[in-house]
Parts: structure tokens; C-alpha cells; sequence
């Protein structure tokens, strides 16, 4: 077992991310991983947390794994887009108690549209850094 508060493990900057050949600008975006589980523990996964300053933005992107991100705090406006075209599809407004669950390779974003910092918790069905 092991036990802790989130806002105690270091947090690390995320500066940039890979999307379609290029590494896009993060912007006040920093990730604390919680727990973490590879092959040899059983099913993947991995729970993270997640803290934006305000107009911080993580801009398109996809990612092989399916995961769900619950807000903490804050308001974020998150952005879903077309997987061919990469053209914008949909938006909506999340805060506190809302939920966003992303498919495998959907291209998705989001903001923190608040005036103060926001947070949310993201568990994935794996921990493989690959696009």
C-alpha cells in the first residue's frame, strides 16, 4: 500500500507535446503522477494529477490510450476534434464534479478558461509515451 497527498509529490512541467510530426506548445500545465502500473503489475493504467494556470492550454493532440479526466477545480473549455481533418468538432465548458472521457486517437485539447488555477484527476489505461 502506499498512501500520500497529491499536492506533496513533485510536479513536473509539461512544455511541449508531439502531434502529427511537430511538438506543440503547453502552456501552464504541470502533471503530478499519482500511481502507475506497467505490464509486469497487470493491466496498464496510470492516475495523474493534473494542475493549469489560468489561459494555460493544452493544445491538440492524441494519444493510443483511452482516458478520463474528472475536474477538481476550476473551468476548462475542452475541444474535441476531426481525426482526418483536424478541424474543430466540438466544444464544451467542464468545472468541478464534470467528467470528459477521450477514445483512443480522438484529437482532443482543452483551457483553463478560469481566473484562478484549475486541476483534474486523469486516469489512462496505460503509461506508454507514445503518440
Amino acid at each position: 500500500m502506499k498512501f500520500g497527498n497529491a499536492r506533496e509529490i513533485e510536479k513536473q512541467a509539461i512544455d511541449k507535446y508531439p502531434y502529427r510530426g511537430e511538438m506543440l506548445d503547453v502552456i501552464g500545465v504541470h502533471v503530478r503522477w499519482m500511481s502507475q502500473a506497467g505490464p509486469e503489475d497487470g493491466p496498464d493504467y496510470g492516475l495523474r494529477y493534473f494542475t493549469v494556470e489560468p489561459g494555460g492550454e493544452i493544445p491538440i493532440h492524441k494519444h493510443f490510450y483511452h482516458q478520463t479526466m474528472f475536474i477538481t477545480g476550476g473551468r476548462f473549455e475542452c475541444w474535441s476534434f476531426d481525426p482526418e481533418s483536424d478541424e474543430l468538432v466540438e466544444k464544451c465548458e467542464v468545472g468541478h464534479g464534470d467528467y470528459v472521457y477521450i477514445p483512443s486517437m480522438d484529437p482532443h485539447g482543452m483551457r483553463n478558461i478560469g481566473d484562478e488555477e484549475g486541476s483534474f484527476l486523469c486516469c489512462i489505461c496505460s503509461v506508454y509515451d507514445e503518440e
